[in-house]
């Protein structure tokens, strides 16, 4: 493919200068292999031509032969279209354009035959097809013959200047006229016959244009396998390279600070999910090798346990420790909580965030050169140069997926030999996307909440109901409850959402007059914000109106009602985050959705998985399922770290699983890629890094 690869879009017969820019632009397209590898979205079958008396109104999309035997301009200015008539031994329709009417005329030819193919529709009694797509019947010209007529994504300003599906479908055809048998390989012809694959020319060629189903099948599958295939060949040569050649500080000693705070300090009985994920992690740091493993676990399951009884055997070899949230309210609710779980121990822990004196922050960097302090809790302030540490051996990276890769490098550089790595994560993570996304960590899974906790009930509400739930909010504040109303926030419409916000918060201020109400948005400064969380916190208000700001960094475990307003604004995955904010303490708490009447099929099914079900997981999968694999934080369309061209991890699950397989296989046998048969794939694999593609979001 290499020749493809280096060949300027701009030469292709038929592009030149004007759509090579466009192609580049809208599309992405700079070289002919680029275009090649621009699949069609769907296929239409054109295996067969009909005859224009066979049109009937259950006919979708028609391929008809015939000639034009009548040409008319009917209206003016912008009503102005032309019309046809199309004529062939059984009948005639009528063919309407109302673009580039000119340009369409003066191409028409009533000597010449042509195939021509749209979508009829009935108008006062009669058949028409409003800008078919119209070839020349031309015998003496070289074409590829299709059954299934591909169609690809173009953009408006592609359509407006003559750049349509078909008009990429005569590029793909130019390609392959030119460039017959001269596709080069990209598999390895162990695995080509091993697992039966369609070679790739073959394959390219069939999946622009596919004779039947049949066979398209069959090419979709070689490019799909060979996506997923070097996907998780990169994945698994980089998590063997870093077993191999990482060595990690060996923590041998599980003493006085973990068994101290194990039979002393533990506030409750750890559950066996929580016991296993130690044991994991034990295990690993034991052997001499870096930890590097990711840590999932619904909201309230327990993680910041485990992240401290971790940190401690750190502590316990002599090294020290350090844990990094995403936010200031965040980090500040792990360094209260932490502080407050050791209490009695005699350890030095301390907080580092944006907002940390000058004054306290010369103690803490001080404290730090001189392995004084023992677990340094904070934000981005960890990864500033100034920040050193005597002995790092534990880092821990919470809700990591809001850090960049090169921020998150910053602090495993921080040590002449890079610390152990644990990074959680409350947002579930669907196993087909682990191991894409994750595929090079270590994963480990709490999925059970701590004894004493009861689910909870979730609800949907239209807007009608809302003096039902004012009731049912007064009776949660007399029993001495607490009540979030969140309202959503997206940065298109922000002073849309931040006047519901201000209405809302008046709203509940006079429906409950008698209680105190409180408000937090993004646009507050952070004192404003933290001092107005902790009059919550501290029960002081019995109703905090928020936007999703609360989403993360909240522990209020006298909180027993989340009412997200629109909730059909939201994904799954944030609706359950959200939702995780009360459900803490023991009493029974609520999640009330509120909604429009109209809602779309898709809006329907997220209330009614949310209403079903408190499993994180099952949730994830479903919200993959709906919105596809590009959305973890249920946030913002955030992409995969790679571009997948063809592929669906979620439609393609068992495909992506038997590619692990294959690959897992091979770097078995041979874990540097070094027989002769495997230097194609090393050939792959350097020209997939050369497009930076962000194969692993941890390393």
């Amino acid at each position: 493919m290499s020749e493809l690869a280096t060949r300027d879009i701009t030469y292709l017969p038929g592009v030149g200068p004007k759509k090579a820019d466009l192609l580049r632009n809208e599309l992405k397209i700079q070289s002919y292999e680029d275009l090649l590898y621009h699949f069609p979205y769907k296929y239409i079958d054109r295996s067969r031509t009909y005859k224009i008396r066979e049109i009937s109104t259950t006919s979708s999309h028609i391929q008809l032969r015939g000639k034009v035997v009548g040409l008319n301009t009917v209206g003016s200015g912008k009503s102005q279209r032309l019309v046809a008539k199309f004529a062939d031994d059984s009948g005639v329709i009528e063919l309407v354009w109302f673009k580039f009417l000119k340009q369409i005329k003066s191409s028409l030819d009533p000597n010449v035959e042509y195939v021509i193919f749209g979508k009829p529709s009935k108008f006062n009694s009669s058949y028409n097809i409003v800008h078919p797509e119209m070839e020349k019947v031309d015998p003496a010209k070289p074409k590829i013959v299709s059954g299934l007529q591909a169609f690809y994504h173009t953009t408006e300003k592609m359509k407006n200047n003559y750049l349509s599906s078909k008009g990429i479908q005569k590029m793909q055809q130019n390609i392959f006229l030119s460039f017959q048998g001269l596709i080069s390989e990209t598999l390895p012809a162990y695995i080509i016959q091993q697992y039966k694959l369609m070679i790739l020319d073959h394959a390219l060629r069939t999946v622009h244009f596919p004779k039947n189903s049949q066979e398209l099948q069959q090419a979709q599958f070689r490019l799909k396998f060979e996506e997923l295939f070097y996907i998780q060949l990169n994945i698994l040569r980089l998590k063997n390279q870093r077993s191999r050649n990482i060595k990690g500080h060996i923590f041998s000693t599980v003493g006085d600070f973990f068994n101290h705070f194990f039979y002393n300090n533990l506030p409750f009985e750890l559950t066996g999910a929580q016991k296993r994920v130690i044991r994991e992690i034990r295990n690993d740091v034991g052997t001499g090798r870096q930890l590097n493993r990711l840590l999932q676990g619904d909201v309230g399951s327990g993680k910041t346990m485990v992240a401290l009884m971790v940190m401690l055997i750190a502590l316990d070899n002599s090294y020290q420790a350090c844990l990094m949230a995403p936010t200031e309210i965040l980090a500040t609710q792990h360094f209260e909580s932490i502080t407050q779980m050791l209490n009695g121990m005699d350890l030095n822990v301390r907080l580092l965030t944006g907002s940390t004196r000058k004054k306290q922050r010369d103690i803490i960097h001080s404290e730090l050169q001189s392995g004084e302090l023992q677990i340094l809790i904070g934000t981005h302030a960890l990864l500033e140069d100034v920040v050193q540490f005597n002995n790092l051996g534990m880092v821990i990276i919470d809700e990591q997926h809001r850090f960049g890769v090169a921020q998150r490098a910053k602090l495993w550089k921080k040590n002449d030999i890079p610390p152990h790595v644990l990074v959680m994560t409350a947002t579930p993570i669907p196993r087909t996307l682990a191991m894409t996304v994750y595929g090079d960590l270590d994963v480990s899974v709490i999925d059970e909440l701590p004894p004493g906790r009861k689910p909870i009930e979730t609800k949907h509400y239209f807007h009608n109901r809302r003096n039902n739930l004012n009731k049912f909010i007064k009776t949660e504040i007399v029993k001495g409850r607490q009540v979030y109303v969140v309202y959503p926030l997206i940065e298109e419409s922000e002073k849309m959402d931040f006047k519901n916000l201000a209405e809302g918060f008046e709203y509940m201020q006079t429906a409950f007059p008698e209680y105190k109400t409180t408000m937090v948005h993004g646009k507050m400064k952070p004192a404003e914000k933290d001092a107005a969380m902790q009059e919550f916190a501290r029960g002081e208000a019995q109703i905090l109106v928020a936007t999703t700001v609360i989403e993360v960094g909240v522990n209020v475990p006298n909180a027993s009602v989340m009412i997200i307003e629109s909730a059909e604004r939201f994904g799954l995955s944030q609706l359950h985050q959200l939702r995780g904010r009360v459900g803490r303490g023991a009493e029974q708490s609520y999640c009330i959705l509120m909604t429009g009447h109209k809602l779309g099929e898709d809006t329907r099914k997220r209330m009614n998985i949310m209403v079903d079900s408190n499993d994180g997981f099952e949730i994830a999968e479903a919200d993959m399922k709906l919105r596809g694999p590009g959305d973890l934080e249920g946030t913002q369309q955030s992409g995969l770290p790679f571009e997948l061209k063809i592929a669906n991890i979620t439609r393609d699950s068992q495909l992506l699983q038997h590619a692990r397989n294959v690959a897992n296989a091979i770097l078995e046998k041979d874990p540097n890629l070094e027989q002769p048969e495997n230097q194609i794939l090393n050939r792959q694999l350097t020209k997939l890094a050369r497009q930076k593609m962000n194969w692993s979001m941890i390393s």
